[in-house]
């Protein structure tokens, strides 16, 4: 199976199945001398796993990271950097209900029609917990990226209906604080309850619900990004549309600048104490495929998970009529626990791209 790799200097390829005996990643291209934080690495899994409130999925992982190369003396060597992550709470049998039929809005049709086999124990390669691999690996890059000052904060911004209103971002470090202060990872606390109670009632009526992410990264510096095919926003919508369960991206404005007049659109340069900036930010950081300096913005869309407590109809294997009804430990809204993922796979995109851009410059 091509595709399990992701980024150009900066570059991990992920393995393993859900409910295979682990799940890792192999990171390529990160500097050495990098100072590797192995506590820091274990929070942010921590952030990721299941079973952290009532509003997630109950599979009990604790998701230990297990570093087996590419560090000597708590820093990075420049060689390959392999991290394995055992699965412990494997119940294989939730699924064998499901062997011969295809889940609605699942990859078990696809996956059959493209490979003539598939992992049907929680979808194998599809599953959403190979993402605990991406965020190991993402929480390295916010350890490079630490070095320029580049700071990354998502927050759920979204679930079903409601909408969490537009917050300060000043402060990022008080955000966060809100933010891991309550199950939903919403940076508005009001809305935060709300929002766990909504996605609570959708749980205990066998249903699933989707959700937002709103993502900001600040200090980035003016340059990274290329012109054409290579555009920082695009491999940004690349790595958010690689997540499980993503539907949408937008950055800047997104389609309600589709709304607006040029005159009420553009981004009007000034000069503040030799800082060249824009008076507004609907650009969203990134012109021209570059970065401009100002803070980047963008928004994830999740659709429901598709694993319902209910009865639908569907078809088996053999093409015939039947019906299917979820088991096991499902979240009914995956935004919660998406937010690191969605940091991850940000840290993932800056640093590759920091790390050309800082090539360039060095060739230039």
């Amino acid at each position: 199976m091509a595709g399990n790799s992701f980024g150009d200097i900066f570059r991990i390829t992920t393995f393993g199945e859900s409910h295979g005996k682990a799940i890792g990643v192999i990171i390529d291209g990160c500097p050495s001398m990098l100072e590797i934080d192995e506590e820091f690495i274990q929070s942010e899994l921590d952030k990721r796993k299941p079973g952290q409130s009532k509003i997630t999925t109950q599979r009990k992982e604790s998701d230990t990271a297990q570093i087996l190369s590419g560090v000597f003396e708590g820093k990075s060597t420049g060689t390959s950097i392999a991290i394995l992550i055992p699965n412990e709470d494997q119940r294989s049998k939730d699924y064998s209900h499901i062997q011969d039929k295809f889940r609605p809005s699942h990859a078990d049709f696809t996956y059959q029609k493209k490979y003539g086999i598939r992992d049907y124990r929680g979808g194998g390669r599809s599953s959403a917990r190979e993402t605990a691999a991406r965020v190991a690996a993402g929480a390295i890059a916010k350890i490079y990226l630490r070095k320029f000052g580049i700071e990354i904060f998502a927050h759920v911004s979204g679930v079903g209906h409601l909408e969490a209103p537009n917050i300060d971002s000043s402060n990022l470090q008080q955000l966060l604080e809100i933010r891991e202060n309550n199950i939903v990872r919403a940076a508005d606390p009001a809305t935060a309850h709300e929002m766990a109670e909504f996605i609570d009632t959708i749980r205990k009526n066998g249903d699933t619900v989707g959700g937002r992410i709103s993502t900001i990264v600040r200090n980035v510096p003016v340059g990274l990004g290329e012109p054409v095919f290579d555009k920082l926003h695009a491999d940004l919508a690349k790595a958010m549309m690689s997540i499980n369960a993503v539907h949408g991206f937008e950055y800047g404005s997104g389609f309600d600048g589709s709304y607006l007049k040029g005159s009420e659109h553009n981004d009007i340069f000034v000069n503040e104490n030799n800082k060249i900036k824009t008076l507004t930010n609907f650009s969203g950081g990134i012109q021209g495929g570059i970065s401009n300096g100002m803070d980047i913005t963008f928004k994830t869309a999740f659709k429901p998970v598709a694993t319902i407590m209910k009865d639908q109809a569907t078809i088996n294997d053999q093409g015939n009529t039947t019906s299917i009804s979820g088991k096991g430990r499902h979240d009914p809204c995956v935004v919660p626990r998406a937010v690191i993922i969605v940091e991850a796979m940000t840290a993932l995109v800056i640093a590759d791209h920091l790390l050309k851009y800082n090539a360039y410059l060095n060739n230039a």
